[in-house]
């Protein structure tokens, strides 16, 4: 709990809007005025999972930016895709403050998702990541590496890193048992 009442929050908070606006860092912002307007933001970012579901499957990242760069990465990358891919739609969002960004890429609207997904996910994984790591970030962020991007770790992270994270798994786990067959 903080120890400033709820006012001086909200009164902190729109003043820093306001001076972000000014700076032009901001061109829009929306702060709940109540509880039921904080929910009501809420429902909708937790629906772009389900929006994107039922638009078909799409290359997902997960990635982690530094915040001072997120804007030139959304400036830059859009480009980079639309040029290599015309008619894509991007899906961004996420939880900008700490630089993780679900950046989701769907196919355009005349492509079938399994076609798009078979023919352009590893040059839509290679725009993105490429991007990520000339601005200094990591293609894992929230949700860890996975499964499907095993490939892209051991190919883009650090060695070290690397070595270090193998290293801790064979200490914790050296018989392997704890989730078996994941990278840590």
């Amino acid at each position: 709990a903080s120890p400033s009442s709820d006012a001086v929050l909200q009164e902190q908070l729109t003043a820093l809007c306001a001076d972000a606006m000014a700076q032009g860092w901001v061109s829009e912002a929306a702060l709940s005025q109540s509880q039921s307007q904080y929910e009501a933001m809420w429902a909708l970012r937790e629906a772009i999972p389900m929006a994107e579901k039922a638009e078909g499957q799409m290359v997902k990242h997960d990635i982690g930016v530094p915040t001072s760069r997120i804007p030139q990465f959304v400036e830059r990358v859009q480009p980079l895709l639309q040029q290599a891919l015309p008619g894509v739609r991007i899906v961004c969002f996420g939880h900008m403050g700490d630089g993780n960004l679900h950046f989701n890429v769907q196919a355009p609207a005349d492509m079938a998702t399994a076609a798009f997904l078979r023919d352009h996910q590893a040059r839509v994984e290679a725009v993105v990541y490429d991007l990520v790591a000339e601005l200094g970030g990591s293609i894992s962020a929230e949700h860890g590496v996975g499964q499907l991007k095993r490939h892209d770790l051991a190919a883009r992270a650090d060695p070290v890193k690397l070595a270090w994270m193998r290293a801790i798994k064979q200490a914790l786990d050296p018989q392997g048992l704890l989730n078996p067959g994941k990278v840590l």
